[in-house]
């Protein structure tokens, strides 16, 4: 998938790229992640709730140009207006977040999502982190639920966080989670011997879900 249509945050990345060396391959961007399950008194999830930190060097690229009363210092209120854009360029690109039921007779039931809502960005340690909830459009109750989180494209690269990545927030009593990462190190190299070209005409544009980060939780 060529980036076609790219609005805000998503754009700061092409234009971020065009700045990198031609040689450089995929992946461009590096985000660590961190995500909450949410679920509702009676059992069912009912949103996802991310947090995404950026990798150094692409928060320094996208915090050109933004205004601040001290230098350095970014409020949540100085970025308020980067963070709704970014927000709302998520949706073109499904969240990086699928979700599916396995139910027996509804097993890889795709799970939709309304806009994201309580978002903001926070600037810590020179890193930006991009805080938002993904209500389900239907709360949704499975013995088995999947949340895969990543980039189909492997432009970002998503790596979840080492301690305590994702926590259930509310889930019933004997609820199990089980967490599958991507082979360390194995992404990118494959991704730089298929070459640059390959990704823009589109010829891989399904390469990230090899590599997603896969939640599964069991109910009783």
């Amino acid at each position: 998938m060529t980036r076609r249509i790219i609005t805000g945050f998503f754009a700061a990345v092409f234009a971020f790229c065009l700045t990198c060396a031609a040689a450089w391959a995929h992946p461009h961007v590096w985000v660590t992640a961190t995500s909450e399950l949410v679920y509702a008194p009676d059992g069912s999830l009912t949103a996802v709730r991310h947090a995404w930190t950026f990798d150094d060097m692409f928060s320094t690229y996208a915090l050109q140009g933004i205004e601040t009363k001290t230098k350095g210092v970014y409020t949540r209120e100085e970025l308020a207006s980067l963070a709704q854009t970014n927000v709302e360029s998520l949706k073109e690109f499904g969240f990086f977040t699928f979700a599916r039921a396995g139910d027996a007779g509804t097993r890889n039931r795709k799970q939709k999502f309304e806009d994201p809502t309580d978002y903001y960005l926070e600037h810590k340690d020179g890193a930006l982190t991009l805080h938002f909830t993904l209500p389900l459009k239907t709360p949704v109750k499975s013995r088995q639920l999947v949340v895969d989180i990543y980039d189909p494209t492997y432009f970002v690269d998503f790596s979840l966080a080492k301690a305590d990545p994702i926590k259930l927030v509310g889930a019933p009593d004997g609820c199990k989670m089980s967490i599958e990462r991507p082979n360390d190190g194995s992404a990118q190299a494959q991704a730089q011997s298929i070459g640059e070209q390959n990704f823009l005409d589109g010829s891989n544009a399904n390469f990230g879900a090899m590599f997603a980060n896969k939640v599964t939780v069991d109910c009783p």
